[in-house]
């Protein structure tokens, strides 16, 4: 039984349902809808060897903000990678093989097994800019995902290859705006970057070029990190989530000022004719708001479930617990919550259409104003 790969929110290149964009509908995604139309790129197979007939199934979703790139598996091996978007094209012969994949603006990074090479994204020019041999003499060197390859990562603008001391150990990297976090094999998080909303975590707002370990983390091992535009995450070995960095619009969890003020507001106009113009009274006004948090906070998202997996976006979070149901929270406008709506939240709630489906969700990517899916029958054992 294959893996179903869903998406929602914004859509306005076409990115989740190029059929939507040519349609002209709304360039919004309210709910989850099957990422059929990005399964199928026949340019990509037809020209690879493999009958445009033969079905292909998603490996992978990669997103940045005006576009998102798929690698095709079939019969368990790369095919291929699609882009789609503003920029959208078709890697054709170049991306067969690919094991891991890496999406800005105006660059597709693909992992090979033993190189790494960076296309150009620009309109009618979808030329090979930088290529590098990876050392894959190294122990973890087949492990790593990107951004991380053997001795260092791979940057989002040139120059691609960003070295790191060896002794930090990396064994996982996330990339925010302007922000980096890293995982070590021991479990310790370094941070490094602009830190002008806190999301460095060492407590102040100050930036920072050299990895620098975040100190309130020490002691307590953690599994896997996530960064957002200007925002933070991490998990612990025991399933606790750790989010810090700016909460303008409610993304790491704690209250937002500005959330809970548009609330009111709304529900003012909603009593408006009953309360005959007089405004209700600020229930609020004594709560505590967070609007940048400089230090990691423990976010309580599931009572009955420890956290398996985070992925941030520009100002919105997903994470799948360990019963496999997905909880979003953060900025909403476009439906990158998955709701049904156009709300934020300040507090993690559950995504129903997987729950009520009997859906497992098994992975989550958050591109910087969308969510990508992965999910299985809930009577299936995954593999």
């Amino acid at each position: 039984m294959s893996v179903n790969w869903f998406g929602f929110g914004f859509n306005g290149f076409g990115q989740i349902d190029p059929q939507c964009k040519d349609e002209q509908k709304d360039i919004r995604v309210l709910r989850p809808v099957v990422l059929d139309s990005l399964c199928t790129c026949a340019q990509t197979f037809s020209r690879t060897g493999l009958s445009t007939e033969q079905k292909t199934e998603i490996q992978k979703v990669v997103a940045s903000w005006s576009q998102s790139a798929v690698i095709h598996i079939s019969g368990g091996e790369p095919r291929g990678v699609c882009v789609h978007g503003a920029e959208s094209g078709v890697l054709v012969s170049e991306g067969e093989g690919c094991e891991d994949a890496l999406l800005t603006e105006s660059f597709l990074i693909l992992r090979f097994s033993h190189t790494v090479k960076c296309w150009s994204l620009h309109r009618n020019s979808r030329e090979l800019v930088w290529s590098e041999e990876l050392n894959t003499t190294e122990k973890t060197g087949n492990a790593l995902q990107l951004p991380l390859v053997p001795g260092g990562y791979i940057g989002s603008k040139p120059p691609f290859f960003r070295p790191l001391p060896p002794h930090l150990q990396a064994v996982s990297l996330a990339l925010g705006t302007e922000h980096a976090v890293l995982l070590t094999a021991s479990g310790t998080v370094y941070t490094w970057g602009h830190g002008s909303h806190g999301q460095l975590g060492h407590g102040t707002l100050v930036s920072g070029d050299e990895p620098r370990a975040v100190e309130a983390l020490c002691g307590v091992p953690m599994k896997s990190v996530a960064a957002g535009g200007w925002h933070s995450a991490c998990i612990s070995a025991g399933g606790d989530l750790y989010v810090w960095g700016w909460n303008e619009s409610g993304q790491i969890g704690l209250p937002s000022k500005g959330l809970r003020e548009e609330s009111q507001r709304e529900e003012e106009s909603i009593e408006k004719d009953k309360l005959k113009g007089n405004k209700k009274e600020d229930k609020g006004t004594s709560d505590v708001f967070i609007s940048i948090q400089a230090f990691p906070a423990l976010v309580d998202v599931s009572e009955v479930s420890e956290i398996n997996k985070v992925s941030c976006g520009s100002r919105h979070t997903a994470a799948i617990t360990s019963t496999g149901d997905l909880y979003t929270w953060g900025w909403g406008h476009y439906g990158q919550l998955g709701h049904g709506s156009r709300c934020s939240s300040d507090e993690p709630k559950i995504v129903d259409f997987f729950s009520d489906g009997r859906m497992s969700v098994e992975d989550v990517v958050c591109g910087l104003w969308n969510t990508f899916v992965s999910a299985v029958p809930r009577n299936r054992v995954p593999s």
